[in-house]
């Protein structure tokens, strides 16, 4: 019996899941003023985010990164599993880029200056989005 994860999946994996583990590792033990700047923005494009503490919410946040990150990283989780929380995780990154003012031309997900360093998001995405759709197609080749 292999590992649930096909050779192909492994650069992709490793790429998103390194750059989700870094980030993650990171923002452990970020000071009052990185967890202000991180929950803020947050904030700003989810409101229901302002009653968490900024320090909780940049925890949590790590917490969320440093496990998502492993996950991808680890060849013992399916890729199906791996990428449904890939697509998740990103798909609130997506929303929170496209939410905030500045970062993107206004009526386009085309980023501006500013936004260049948040449109990595729509790769995660798209690369979550190809873990599960070969995982449905494999499926119903399988049935």
């Amino acid at each position: 019996m292999g590992l649930p994860v096909k050779l192909a999946h492994l650069p992709a994996r490793m790429a998103a899941g390194g750059f989700l583990l870094n980030s993650g590792l990171s923002k452990r033990g970020a000071d009052e003023q990185a967890a202000a700047s991180l929950h803020g923005m947050a904030a700003g494009a989810y409101p229901f985010l302002k009653r968490v503490d900024p320090q909780r919410f940049v925890g949590l946040l790590s917490k969320a990164e440093i496990a998502l990150g492993v996950a991808l990283l680890n060849p013992v989780v399916p890729t199906a599993v791996a990428g449904l929380g890939l697509a998740g995780f990103s798909t609130g990154l997506v929303g929170m880029y496209l939410r905030t003012p500045g970062v993107h031309k206004p009526g386009s997900p085309l980023p501006t200056e500013q936004g260049v360093p948040l449109a990595k998001d729509f790769w995660l995405l798209g690369m979550a989005l190809g873990f599960l759709i070969e995982a449905v197609a494999e499926r119903r080749r399988n049935r």
